[in-house]
This record gives C-alpha cells, sequence and structure tokens, in this order.
C-alpha cells in the first residue's frame, strides 16, 4: 500500500507539473491540425490497463503523445476534457499500464517529429461489447453488479457517449486516424460479438459524421493459449472479425507476457501488446500515403 502511495504521488506531481503546459480547454476555435493524430481506445480491463504502472513507464514521455482526460481525477492535477503529456494513467484515475501508453510512444517514436499523438482510453473492466451498444447500455448496466455501476459512473453512466463526446472535441484540434479495441473477455463464447462489435463501431462512425469503413479498426487478440490464456478460444473468433468488417486488423497476443489469472497481461505484456498496435497503424499509414 505505501508504494502505490509512493506512485501516485510521484505522478501526481509529474502530472501537476506538465498540466498547465500541456492542458487546454477547448474552445471550439481551434484551427485542426492534419499532424495531430488522434486514436480512440474502448474496451475491457486489459484496454484500460491492469498491471502496476513501473516506473520506466512514467519517464521520457515526450509531450508529443498526449491524452485526452476521461474523467476528472483531481489526485492526479487533470481534469475531464483536457489535454495532458500522456504519462500514465491513460484511462481512469486508478487504472494501470495498458497498450495505449505504448501504442502512443511507439507511433510518435516513429513518425516525424512535427507529427503529435493523441489518445481518447474510455475502457471498463469486466464489461461486455454490450455497454458501448448505445442503444442498449442502459439495460446492461442496469442488470450489472455494483463494481461495474461505480466504474460507469465515472463516465455519467454512459462510456460510449463520454468517448463520442470526447471524440468530437478532439476532432476539432486533431485528425482522427483509427480506433483501437481490446474487448471480448466478457464476451467468450458469444457467437453474436462480431455483429455487436460492427454495430458499435458503425455508430461511431455515424456519430462523428464519418463515412463507413473510413477509420481502420484496430482489434487486440487475448491472453494466448501458449499463456494460458483462460480466454483464449475467444483468439479465433476475433481473427475471423475482418469478414464482418472488412477495416479489421487484428493484433495478435502471441509471446505477450500474461499474469496468474490468466485473464490480464503483464507490464512486459502490454508494452509489447502496445507497440505490435502501433506497428500494425504504422503500416497502414505507410500505405495510405
Amino acid at each position: 500500500m505505501e508504494v502505490k502511495r509512493m506512485f501516485v504521488t510521484l505522478t501526481s506531481l509529474m502530472a501537476l507539473s506538465l498540466g498547465p503546459v500541456f492542458a487546454q480547454a477547448q474552445t471550439g476555435t481551434e484551427k485542426v491540425n492534419e499532424k495531430f493524430h488522434i486514436y480512440l481506445c474502448l474496451g475491457q480491463s486489459n484496454m484500460e490497463g491492469n498491471a502496476k504502472i513501473e516506473a520506466c513507464d512514467t519517464v521520457n514521455v515526450t509531450p508529443r503523445f498526449k491524452v485526452l482526460q476521461a474523467v476528472d481525477c483531481p489526485d492526479l492535477g487533470r481534469e475531464k476534457g483536457k489535454w495532458y503529456t500522456a504519462v500514465p494513467p491513460l484511462a481512469r484515475c486508478g487504472t494501470g499500464l495498458t497498450p495505449a501508453d505504448y501504442f502512443g510512444r511507439t507511433l510518435a517514436d516513429s513518425l516525424p517529429a512535427d507529427v503529435e499523438i493523441g489518445v481518447i482510453n474510455v475502457a471498463v473492466g469486466g464489461c461486455r461489447i454490450e455497454l458501448f451498444d448505445k442503444d442498449n447500455h442502459a439495460s446492461y448496466v442496469a442488470g450489472s453488479p455494483d463494481w461495474l455501476k461505480n466504474m460507469v459512473a465515472e463516465y455519467d453512466g454512459n462510456p460510449y457517449a463520454r468517448l463520442i463526446e470526447l471524440a468530437k472535441q478532439a476532432s476539432r484540434c486533431g485528425v482522427i486516424k483509427g480506433i483501437l479495441l481490446h474487448q471480448g473477455e466478457s464476451n467468450t463464447g458469444d457467437p453474436d460479438w462480431p455483429m455487436k462489435v460492427k454495430k458499435v463501431y458503425d455508430n461511431i462512425l455515424s456519430d462523428l459524421g464519418l463515412q463507413p469503413n473510413s477509420l481502420p479498426l484496430l482489434v487486440g487478440e487475448l491472453v494466448s493459449e501458449g499463456q494460458g490464456g483462460a480466454c483464449a478460444s475467444m483468439n479465433p473468433v476475433i481473427q475471423k472479425l475482418p469478414e464482418t468488417i472488412p477495416v479489421v486488423h487484428v493484433v495478435s497476443s502471441e509471446g505477450c507476457e500474461a499474469v496468474s489469472d490468466r485473464l490480464h497481461f503483464s507490464a512486459a505484456g502490454y508494452r509489447e501488446l502496445g507497440k505490435r498496435y502501433a506497428l500494425t497503424m504504422l503500416e497502414l499509414l505507410k500505405k495510405s500515403k
């Protein structure tokens, strides 16, 4: 507990020192910067980040990699709707390391120095994909356990609406380039999962005024069979998702280190998985030139 308290203090001080420089309220008058690439991140616990954030994850984060804060975090000196240098946590106040961390860092390291990367991370541990179904989320939440309701409450009861709200705000100053999804553990064995993901994806594009299939959807595999993954049987379903959504690109989890619960990745596993998301996106950016 003492170590955790020391870490929170460290990240709070970093956020406070960086916040005034990089936090900015959106006024609606910003000029869109074509070289500010924004990515929407959603899913359950592996996207929000389950592994403990280590000291190496909190240093040398380039200010070219930013996070648009999705919830208020007073202890971190962060406010919802403002941009900050992407020092973890990137989801909610007490979440851990996420693939989005090393996705953004790898992109920033690999792209020209005048390109900035922004992420919006809205994820809820233990949720089914139904949480992001804007037509049915209320009934899903109503039948959920209190621990999930408490997390959803941090997004004012509607994580999908918060994602769209922030995406619209971000699109006034940058260009949305793609969507990252890591979800499926809570839907393992659900034959309708691919169509449910398609509905969420289609709704996101429609609500943002974008053309169908105009954004790549990067979907990460769950903990692999080789790592003893408790939900590894879902990976063949994920691998077939491009048959349902043509712009899906599956990110392999093979060899990404997991922890003993067989559901979550270790910090090293998240770093590797995040880099793989980034390498996938870099290939797509090359092809789009």
